[in-house]
């Protein structure tokens, strides 16, 4: 099973695009804000896709939460923009309350860097900025592989 993560598009349709475009077979495609126009775009040309999506501090919306859960290929996946969780300055939030919901992945955004750590049994992944990094680093995007051996993780330069 694979999922694709990606956030913080700021108006830029061709990077998510692109996304979509390199990763025709991937299972899944995880948002994580600060885009939503752009993705009820995408929606549009791949209506056949599963894609979730939350809200980011600059999507001015209520349709969609901040922070959401799902299970995919029987993985509790913790996902939120991160913006209400005080993910630029530390995880540990975003990290306890995945482990009080018994979550194995958490995937966030907002601060437009690339960031991966395994701590205490959960991976958290942060797959940068699509359009805008802040890093010094390209514009990116991650994938998940979730397996029978275990769960893979990696960010993929755009």
């Amino acid at each position: 099973m694979r999922i694709i993560v990606f956030s913080d598009t700021h108006g830029h349709f061709s990077a998510m695009h692109k996304i979509f475009k390199r990763n025709t077979s991937a299972d899944c495609f995880i948002f994580l804000g600060d885009g939503l126009e752009e993705l009820a775009h995408i929606k549009e040309l791949y209506p056949e896709k599963q894609i979730l999506c939350v809200s980011g501090n600059c999507d001015f919306t209520e349709e969609y939460l901040s922070t959401d859960v799902a299970v995919i290929g029987g993985v509790k996946i913790l996902y939120t923009h991160g913006h209400r969780h005080d993910v630029r300055f530390t995880t540990a939030k975003i990290r306890l309350k995945a482990k009080e919901m018994g979550a194995k992945i958490v995937l966030y955004g907002h601060t437009h860097c690339r960031n991966y750590e395994y701590v205490d049994g959960i991976h958290l992944l942060n797959p940068g900025s699509a359009a805008q990094p802040r890093d010094g680093l390209p514009p990116s995007y991650a994938f998940i592989d979730i397996t029978p051996k275990g769960i893979m993780c990696a960010h993929v330069d755009l």
